[in-house]
């Protein structure tokens, strides 16, 4: 295993686990993971009541963060807040790995994006179930009941179009992006890669926003009442 990885580190090479290959998405994805548990740990493990450095931070962070959600979805958006910012900070972590040299985004693989997009409509429907049980179905049938016949078949294409979005739309801008700036660098190494790098690190940035934006947008449509 330890050969493995310094193939991977040094040479390039996918690693294997138990005589698997594991792709490099994957790899990626775990080492984000690891990174983000260990700053987490940073951030809380000398926590005092008037906080500090990495402690300072990371409250203004998830407060800003949790303010804004609750501001656009009202007091339930609290519930969902920790699944919402765990997508974006992950997303994000994600995208800008991309910028490393000899590296590659885990968004830029459609394999990430696709698993991101189902558990996203699997979760905002999990909640409207939850919350309005057999009552959800007014969600697919439109305002007036005569309608149903037309708007249930139109409601149910678009819910399932939603994933396929998600996915579409992060995997297709990461992947862009990272051909990109690829060029760029080849073409010209330091003149030329360099402003573009700050400008997709503000699109990468934008994308990790968007696919949390459209997230809460879907709870929150899930969270609502249904007339």
């Amino acid at each position: 295993m330890a050969g493995d990885l310094h193939q991977f580190l040094i040479l390039g090479q996918i690693p294997k686990l138990f005589g698997l290959y594991i792709p490099y998405h994957v790899v990626y994805s775990w080492a984000i993971i690891a990174l983000l548990l260990l700053l987490g740990w940073l951030a809380t493990r000398r926590m005092t009541l008037i906080p500090r450095g990495a402690q300072n931070f990371f409250e203004f962070l998830i407060k800003s963060v949790e303010d804004f959600v609750v501001a656009n979805m009202g007091e339930s958006g609290r519930k969902v807040f920790p699944v919402l910012f765990t997508l974006f900070i992950y997303i994000w972590f994600c995208n800008i790995t991309g910028l490393l040299p000899s590296s590659d985004a885990p968004t830029a693989n459609i394999n990430t994006t696709a698993s991101m997009g189902l558990f996203v409509f699997f979760y905002y429907n999990y909640w409207g179930i939850k919350l309005h049980g057999l009552g959800y179905i007014k969600h697919f049938t439109g305002p007036y009941w005569w309608l149903s016949p037309i708007m249930f078949p139109i409601e149910i294409v678009s819910h399932l179009a939603r994933p396929l979005s998600l996915t579409l739309r992060l995997f297709g801008n990461i992947r862009g992006e990272e051909i990109v700036i690829a060029l760029m660098f080849l073409l010209a190494p330091l003149l030329g890669s360099l402003p573009i790098f700050i400008l997709f690190l503000l699109m990468k940035t934008m994308q990790a926003f968007i696919f949390f934006m459209l997230t809460m947008m879907y709870l929150k449509g899930a969270f609502e009442e249904a007339h």
